[in-house]
């Protein structure tokens, strides 16, 4: 089975190729890029907020901006 055989089913139920699917996560890879650092840094924070609630992980650090 070669990968344009390869479907895959998002969230959506929209089904995509393994291609498109790689394509996809190389644009984002790209925008994230292309962001200043300071927006990078807010969205870490955001995630770190994220593990600290979710599941009880109380050892997680949460940056102070």
């Amino acid at each position: 089975m070669n990968e344009e055989e390869i479907k895959i089913i998002t969230r959506g139920n929209r089904v995509i190729t393994l291609a498109e699917l790689f394509e996809g996560k190389e644009e984002t890879r790209k925008e994230i890029a292309n962001l200043q650092f300071e927006e990078k840094i807010k969205i870490l924070v955001s995630l770190q907020r994220i593990a600290y609630s979710w599941g009880g992980k109380k050892d997680v650090i949460v940056w102070r901006l």
